[in-house]
């Protein structure tokens, strides 16, 4: 089992976790958020943290919360990633739900997906971003001249993704605002396929008319209908998870009915590595290439 972590990401750092939450820079900006998994107790003092964050979110309830401004920073602002194979542009925000807009643990797989893309002999080989949130994923597809599509139920986020995609310098990305089960099945039976995909599923959500996901009834028939969408030439497939209590064992016997050649299938954690040196787990992952070097 892999346990990967980013490298690269020189606008972003990991200073401190603990007691359920933590600090981490953006740029130049400085934030205090909720982390589940950060069950141990902080290194830092809370004196530290705050003389450090310029801002701290107060959750009101499971999914929403408000953001209290310790120091002066905008509601928006820009970083960048400057990668081994992708280099990136993206837009921050301070949403209503935590987040910011990027998940700095999937640099590890924009790296992946670039290189793989870089491998394949088609002229134009065709990506598939599914659950495609605000597009870092999809940038670093289109950054090495991939045909992308870019799958999210959520109009906003897309719409975010877009603006991305101008801040990167980027264009000709396929936006689609829908399901992403419909969208796929719509794929199969128009006989598409793809040479890359990546899947990053939440627990739980709503498609763009409110059809209900739920991760542990549903990755099953996703995964198996995935699959038939992948270039039977060359392809990868990656697929990567944050569930509590979601095993990569349970990624590998996903993959394991796949017809396709998955010997080099590969499973794994992705994490952080804090200035304090601890390692906070944000999810598990399964991928899987058929594509020589």
């Amino acid at each position: 089992m892999l346990l990967l972590h980013p490298q690269d990401f020189k606008d972003y750092q990991l200073i401190d976790s603990g007691n359920f939450e933590k600090l981490e820079r953006f740029g130049k900006y400085i934030t205090i958020r909720p982390e589940p998994q950060a069950l141990w107790s902080k290194v830092l003092s809370e004196k530290d943290w705050e003389k450090q964050a310029h801002v701290r979110f107060v959750a009101k309830s499971s999914s929403a919360g408000n953001w209290e401004k310790l120091k002066e920073m905008p509601d928006r602002w820009n970083i960048s990633y400057q990668g081994i194979h992708s280099k990136l542009s993206l837009r921050l925000a301070l949403t209503s739900f935590k987040h910011v807009g990027v998940f700095p643990e999937q640099a590890v797989n924009w790296e992946y997906i670039a290189l793989n893309l870089k491998k394949i002999k088609a002229n134009q080989p065709r990506f598939l971003n599914l659950f495609a949130y605000t597009g870092a994923a999809s940038l670093a597809a289109r950054s090495v001249g991939a045909d992308v599509t870019h799958v999210d139920s959520i109009k906003q986020v897309v719409t975010w993704a877009n603006e991305n995609q101008k801040l990167s310098n980027l264009d000709n990305i396929r936006w689609v605002v829908e399901d992403a089960m419909k969208f796929v099945k719509r794929e199969i039976r128009r006989g598409n396929t793809y040479h890359g995909i990546i899947m990053d599923p939440p627990a739980y959500g709503h498609g763009a008319k409110g059809e209900s996901w739920k991760l542990e009834k549903q990755l099953n028939e996703l995964v198996n209908d995935v699959l038939l969408l992948l270039n039977p030439d060359e392809h990868f497939l990656l697929l990567n998870t944050y569930s509590l209590g979601f095993s990569s064992l349970i990624i590998n016997n996903l993959f394991s009915k796949s017809d396709h050649n998955n010997s080099n299938l590969e499973t794994g954690e992705l994490y952080l590595q804090s200035e304090t040196n601890q390692k906070l787990p944000l999810g598990v992952f399964g991928r899987y290439s058929n594509i020589k070097a």
